[in-house]
């Protein structure tokens, strides 16, 4: 995964800092070396690699050491800061203690309007996964864009408050062109793409002129109230003249708002040398990385805007139509120091579960009635938001901790699990109590696992890490205010419980309850 091993590298670096309270050269040579060998282990460029330490260097040395801060705190301060300018983030709007939920993309996509749509052109090599990324890029243009401007007259206040899911989208109307002539199966596979997030798809067929395609889309456009038009355009195994003349002369009949380069992630450091080469030769406002959620060591996300000076615009997450997200350099620093992107995953928890749907999940969860159906529900929805890699890459000090082999482990897990839920009755499912402490528990146990392919030690397994789960939630909810919780359920106010009082709760919750999956009898 990507920057697992700078993640790693740093983490043990701030560990050796110790508490300095002033930062000089010799004290933080070490530190230097590591990082720039693990930036360069993750495919970072090498000039781009020297330059961020030669920042960080600058922004460290000689530094006084905040009061309340510790030596390695103000270094990954200086690291973050420096990442942020290197991706094309702006270092002085990040300080302070609370994080915007209203954080913009490094540089927002061009709009149009239905008398004069916005043209985007989606450039490109062949295999970067450019048709794809045009129908995922019309899917999100359709119902996930935020508008900024309706965020902006809100006000600053008012626009914090706002959670993810209930930001206001431009909503746009979007028209797909199939102008990718060379690729025979192209036209067909973005049809199919069109299709499935709902957007029209305009084609003449593989023997029709790239340009003549083009003009006739936006014509078509103009006519049929569309402000957003996405040409797909032909690829090549290699930059060669062939390929850059049809863009110069699409570029020169259409005038397109946006050029954007689809480039694979894979590719490292070659995907910023891309970058460069194609601005050079047509001219491009920006870049799509795609497959940033593969084996990719992430140099690409570092090097783009340090090599070609042109912005990361969006960033392919998997491989769904809804699995491209706008790219934010300060979520992307954060993840790369290990700090996590709470921010990226409280949204894409937001896309997949309603307000009411997470209160009723808390209540259950407060009161230890959290029961397999719900078990299940929430591991569709974590599925829902990407590989479970990802996910847990979001959560802070989680970067550097969990490897591919661990990851395999649970994600197996959890598909065992589910069939085992699938495999018990609605009564069983509904109440779990049947399979932790009644009579009847192993010999239910015994038909779930042996109808699910499962082993007797699996199902004791899950049972016990599920009675553990229940315990945890509803310890976790008391201690986090979940009493507030159930005031604003019951629609009136009563006074706080005391710690003392919450413990004396918690205890009765218990009394008369077996835990930890030791209800076969033993």
């Amino acid at each position: 995964m990507m920057f697992d091993q700078l993640s790693s590298a740093i983490s043990e670096v701030t560990q050796k800092m110790g508490g300095r309270s002033r930062m000089t050269e010799k004290s933080i040579e070490k530190a230097l070396k590591d990082v720039r060998r693990a930036l360069l282990d993750a495919d970072v460029n090498l000039n781009v690699a020297n330059t961020l330490i030669e920042g960080v260097k600058r922004r460290s040395i000689g530094k006084e050491v905040t009061k309340g801060v510790t030596a390695d705190q103000q270094f990954i301060k200086a690291m973050y800061d420096e990442l942020l300018s290197m991706m094309g983030g702006d270092s002085e709007s990040n300080q302070g203690d609370e994080a915007s939920i209203t954080d913009v993309p490094a540089v927002p996509l061009a709009t149009g309007s239905a008398e004069e749509p916005a043209v985007i052109l989606l450039t490109g090599l062949q295999g970067a996964g450019k048709t794809t990324a045009a129908g995922k890029l019309a899917l999100y243009l359709k119902e996930r864009e935020v508008d900024l401007e309706a965020v902006e007259s809100m006000g600053d206040e008012k626009a914090k408050n706002l959670l993810p899911s209930r930001m206001p989208k431009r909503q746009r109307k979007v028209l797909l062109v199939a102008a990718d002539v060379f690729r025979p199966a192209a036209i067909s596979q973005l049809e199919i793409l069109g299709e499935k997030v709902g957007v029209d798809v305009f084609s003449l067929g593989a023997q029709a002129d790239p340009v003549d395609i083009a003009k006739q889309a936006i014509q078509k456009a103009k006519s049929e109230g569309y402000d957003t038009v996405l040409v797909d355009t032909a690829g090549r195994q290699v930059i060669e003249v062939d390929l850059m003349d049809e863009l110069k002369r699409l570029k020169e009949e259409i005038t397109p708002k946006e050029t954007l380069l689809v480039v694979d992630a894979m590719t490292g450091q070659e995907a910023a040398s891309l970058t460069a080469a194609f601005d050079s030769a047509v001219g491009i406002s920006g870049a799509i990385l795609t497959k940033m959620d593969g084996d990719s060591r992430g140099g690409a996300a570092v090097s783009v805007r340090g090599v070609s000076g042109k912005p990361i615009k969006f960033v392919g997450t998997g491989e769904r139509p809804a699995d491209l997200e706008p790219f934010y350099p300060d979520r992307m620093a954060s993840r790369i120091l290990g700090m996590g992107d709470v921010v990226s995953l409280v949204e894409k928890a937001a896309a997949e579960v309603s307000d009411a749907d997470a209160m009723a999940m808390q209540k259950k969860m407060l009161e230890a009635s959290f029961d397999f159906n719900d078990f299940l529900q929430q591991s569709e929805m974590v599925a829902k938001m990407g590989s479970l890699g990802g996910v847990a890459k979001m959560l802070p000090g989680m970067g550097g901790m969990l490897d591919n082999s661990k990851i395999t482990e649970v994600e197996k897990r959890l598909k065992r699990s589910k069939a085992m839920i699938q495999s018990m009755s609605k009564k069983e499912r509904a109440n779990p109590e049947l399979l932790i402490s009644d009579k009847t528990a192993r010999s239910r146990l015994q038909r779930i696992t042996k109808g699910s392919g499962n082993s007797m030690e699996n199902g004791i397994q899950f049972i016990s890490e599920f009675q553990k789960m229940r315990t945890m939630m509803s310890r976790m909810q008391k201690q986090m205010g979940g009493n507030d919780m159930e005031q604003e359920v019951a629609g009136e106010q009563v006074p706080e419980m005391g710690n003392r009082a919450m413990r004396r709760a918690s205890k009765k919750q218990k009394k008369g309850r077996r835990g930890g999956g030791k209800g076969f009898g033993a």
